[in-house]
């Protein structure tokens, strides 16, 4: 009857399942997790995209900030109805320690935020289409996030985890694309592991990592198995004596207890009736410290904005020492009218902006960096550069 549960949905409400939703390639065993695995893959993401967080703060600059995870189920028909499009897939692989592999999700403005940070820039130019370029740049920057994100894994499962290095890929989801296309485990259902990413005051959207079923259920086996391994080592032996073996007898700030009246005592009274000049209250023993002379000084602290500066961890060139940037060479400009533009034929002259003679521009990604002359390399031209401009500019 309409409005009814099957018994199928009956039996998997009772065991604290999900309905099946048609799919088969998966088994009912494995493609869903216990809540005590869906905690230990969020604790996991969650220490290490922390981690990689701090590594992504060291590259471009800026401060970094990613959200406590979110564990769900999802499909690849969820990915492409809800994810921005296109966007980048970065594809991780895991050599030693865990086997198999998940990707990260981002999108292509944040991809192009990100470059543009790593290469100097302020983030803003994210103009034109994504180029080789920016893939190369997100898959380095990715391989030491994800590189430091392995690090803290290895110390919280107390094994050696390597990754290979990562390779970035733009997906248009608007294409009649597959997820099995991209990775075998796409093809099915598979854990997504949502978190909210802010740089700055550039970036503020969601990062999604995508695991299959069985490395899930496999992080969760490793982080049992360290946590058991843990809760069996015995607990250091305390130092036990015979009970009739007498206490320790102490040596300093122990008194007797003196022969006074019982009763409430004037305070003004107290001092005179009790030696050494130690104070007791209805008859109690307290020890009275000695004070001596020390020399108190102010303390100094550096200005904060120094001190904000020395927190800031020195950048490492050598990590985009392999990224490609593209140099083009100006020779001059001009601005011309449509009609003048339409009257171009063979053999017309345009006269540029610039004296003969003069040096011609170097740019490093649209970025004057460099001026030079012209010269004939054999049957080549090429540049040779005559100032450098300062690192400021």
């Amino acid at each position: 009857m309409d409005g009814m549960l099957s018994q199928e949905e009956i039996n998997a409400l009772l065991n604290g399942l999900e309905p099946d939703d048609g799919d088969t390639d998966d088994t009912d065993d494995t493609k869903y997790l216990t809540d005590a695995e869906k905690d230990a893959v969020g604790e996991i993401s969650n220490i290490s995209m922390g981690t990689a967080a701090t590594t992504l703060f060291s590259l471009v600059n800026q401060r970094v900030v990613i959200t406590t995870p979110v564990v769900e189920y999802a499909t690849w028909k969820d990915i492409s109805r809800s994810y921005d499009k296109p966007c980048v897939f970065i594809q991780i692989y895991y050599e030693d320690g865990l086997d198999g592999n998940n990707i990260l999700i981002l999108r292509e403005k944040d991809v192009k935020v990100i470059t543009d940070l790593m290469m100097g820039g302020d983030g803003t130019n994210t103009e034109g289409e994504l180029s080789d370029l920016h893939l190369s740049a997100i898959s380095e920057a990715m391989n030491q996030m994800m590189g430091s994100a392995a690090t803290s894994v290895s110390s919280m499962l107390e094994t050696r985890v390597v990754i290979s290095p990562p390779t970035a890929t733009k997906v248009d989801l608007d294409d009649n694309i597959s997820g099995g296309e991209i990775a075998e485990f796409l093809k099915g259902k598979f854990v997504k592991v949502s978190f909210n990413m802010i740089i700055g005051d550039l970036v503020d959207s969601v990062l999604m990592q995508l695991y299959p079923f069985d490395f899930a259920k496999n992080l969760y086996r490793e982080f049992m198995a360290v946590n058991s391994m843990e809760s069996e080592i015995p607990p250091k032996p305390q130092s036990s004596r015979p009970k009739d073996e007498p206490k320790a007898t102490q040596t300093q700030n122990t008194y007797e207890q003196p022969d006074v009246p019982t009763g409430n005592i004037p305070i003004n009274n107290m001092a005179g009736m009790m030696p050494n000049s130690a104070p007791y209250m209805n008859q109690q023993p307290a020890y009275m410290p000695t004070f001596q002379d020390v020399n108190i000084q102010p303390a100094q602290f550096a200005p904060f904005s120094q001190m904000a500066q020395q927190m800031v961890p020195p950048e490492n060139i050598d990590l985009l020492m392999d990224v490609p940037l593209e140099v083009t060479v100006e020779l001059g400009r001009t601005s011309k009218s449509i009609k003048d533009i339409l009257d171009f034929a063979p053999g017309t002259i345009i006269e540029l902006n610039r004296l003969a003679g003069e040096p011609i521009d170097v740019l490093v990604n649209g970025k004057f960096v460099a001026k030079g002359e012209v010269v004939v390399m054999e049957e080549a031209f090429g540049i040779r550069v005559t100032e450098i401009t300062k690192q400021r500019q």
